[in-house]
């Protein structure tokens, strides 16, 4: 599945990637996990990525993939790798909850956008 998404697709799209993931063998704590960490990926392009991205989903084997991107200015380099805010923190919970959710979060960020790819075991 792929898609062009933006702030006015999201509801129905965050829809589309739970029955997608339902199809796909994904139940119960694992499909909420799943969905939760796409939401917040897609979310996050939408609010720091230039308004809009792409999703695609696909399954390779026993494991379902999604790749999101964007065309912003790119992640900070602290943002690389996802670490727990702390309590006061205003933002930053959304990158830390999508990569505690799945299996495996994989950033690739420049100038020119940012491409994040998580992927978790299928039931």
């Amino acid at each position: 599945m792929t898609r062009d998404f933006d702030l006015a697709t999201l509801v129905a799209l965050r829809h589309e990637v739970q029955q997608w993931a339902q199809r796909n063998g994904l139940t119960d704590l694992a499909l909420y996990r799943f969905v939760v960490a796409v939401n917040e990926i897609t979310t996050n392009a939408v609010r720091h990525g230039g308004g809009r991205g792409r999703i695609e989903l696909w399954r390779a084997g026993d494991r379902l993939h999604c790749r999101v991107s964007d065309q912003g200015t790119g992640l900070p380099a602290d943002r690389h790798r996802p670490a727990r805010p702390g309590p006061q923190a205003v933002g930053g919970r959304g990158l830390w909850l999508a990569s505690a959710g799945i299996d495996d979060l994989t950033i690739d960020t420049g100038r020119h956008g940012t491409k994040i790819t998580l992927s978790c075991l299928a039931s």
